[in-house]
């Protein structure tokens, strides 16, 4: 029997490097730029303006996005979203004042969603088609453990050096991933005669990723809950436990499991993930709900890895594969879409909560995400266990 040959050739792999850095250089950005805004002037309303700006604008700028990029090359695109990155947080260092830092954060954000669609797209573009959920897989790896370790060194590097010295690091990895995608061969050109037959109209959403793209949101918000309030949550419960090493935890538990199940994500239907994926969100909920230790903790970080961590790289395949040929970068932006209200409404929920129920109502009020997810899932059943037949 012929050795399988593997998916992962010099462009796969520079694209999976050129999507950590970007990544990392966007997810350093975020837990300094509250403070550094309040630090340049900004009142705390207008900090969490600036905060909040690049969820929301990405929310707009998806469809324009994924219209683009099922269009034209998506190393262009790519490069135009990376350069955008790249002046976007030089802007933040040289920023004389916190108005600014607001447009600054307008460039950052396009470069971002330019950058998560097309280099989502791409990727798909050079695995063949029955191998999209393995790749999706390590790319969703590469994207979660950038997420998990910007923050932690982030944080560290500027309590040492202060925030405009500790942003070079950021300005580093968008420069880096700049430079990563000059070596890739295949520009992913899209097919024109595709473009002639399909894309008359822009369109806002894909259709057939919709119950994804909803799905996406759901399971999001309670990550992005506790990516932006397991501290004040810790603090106001007064648990002693070392909440810092939560999401490298969840890296770590994350790698392991996506090299595991790598050749798995290709070959198992989507309802097999969604369950475990579910019980596994059940899980960590409660076990933040009750935690009291850090053995408690390390099993929170495990569960969202198994919840979180599997669902967010089978939607991302199961939008791509819903979707036409045509349509790849639209499927794309439409999946980013629901990861972008998630990210939005996950810290606007929760400070709901914290101001009208005790913090110990605050994660286990979040529980009725779980019978919304398994309803959405039993009305859309059907199709999206029909993806992994679009290979």
């Amino acid at each position: 029997m012929a050795k399988k040959e593997s998916i992962y050739s010099k462009d796969v792999i520079l694209v999976m490097a050129a999507s950590f850095f970007f990544m990392f250089s966007t997810m350093f950005v975020n837990p300094l730029i509250n403070g550094y805004a309040k630090d340049l002037g900004a009142s705390s309303a207008f900090a969490g303006f600036i905060v909040g700006i690049m969820s929301i604008a990405a929310m707009f700028l998806r469809p324009v996005a994924g219209n683009l990029t099922d269009k034209f090359s998506k190393y262009k695109l790519s490069f135009i979203g990376g350069v955008l990155i790249l002046i976007g947080i030089l802007g933040y260092i040289f920023t004389p004042s916190s108005g600014w830092l607001l447009l600054f954060r307008l460039i950052n954000g396009t470069g971002y969603v330019l950058c998560t669609v097309c280099m989502t797209t791409w990727l798909a573009f050079l695995v063949p088609r029955q191998h999209v959920g393995e790749a999706m897989g390590f790319y969703g790896l590469m994207n979660a453990l950038a997420m998990a370790l910007a923050p932690a060194i982030a944080i560290n590097i500027y309590q040492k050096i202060g925030y405009r010295e500790a942003l070079i690091a950021s300005a580093i990895a968008a420069f880096l991933m700049i430079v990563s995608i000059q070596f890739v061969g295949n520009h992913a050109q899209p097919n024109k005669k595709l473009q002639e037959v399909k894309h008359t109209h822009f369109k806002i959403i894909q259709w057939n990723v919709l119950p994804v793209a909803i799905l996406t949101t759901l399971f999001a918000l309670p990550y992005f809950t506790t990516q932006a309030d397991i501290v004040a949550y810790v603090e106001q419960k007064h648990i002693d436990v070392a909440v810092g090493m939560y999401f490298m935890i969840y890296a770590v538990v994350l790698l392991v499991i996506r090299i595991g199940l790598k050749r798995f994500f290709d070959t198992v239907r989507f309802g097999v993930w969604f369950w475990i994926s579910t019980v596994s969100t059940a899980f960590y909920i409660l076990m933040l709900a009750f935690m009291t230790n850090n053995w408690m903790m390390a099993l929170a970080a495990a569960g969202m890895a198994m919840g979180y961590g599997i669902i967010y790289s089978v939607l991302q395949s199961t939008a791509l594969l819903l979707a036409p040929i045509s349509e790849q970068g639209l499927a794309s932006s439409t999946f980013y879409l629901g990861l972008d209200i998630g990210m939005a409404l996950g810290p606007i929920l929760s400070g709901f909560i914290d101001s009208i129920l005790p913090i110990q109502y605050f994660y286990p009020v979040e529980l009725i995400l779980i019978p919304l997810v398994i309803i959405v899932y039993v009305i859309y059943k059907k199709r999206l266990n029909a993806a992994i037949d679009n290979h």
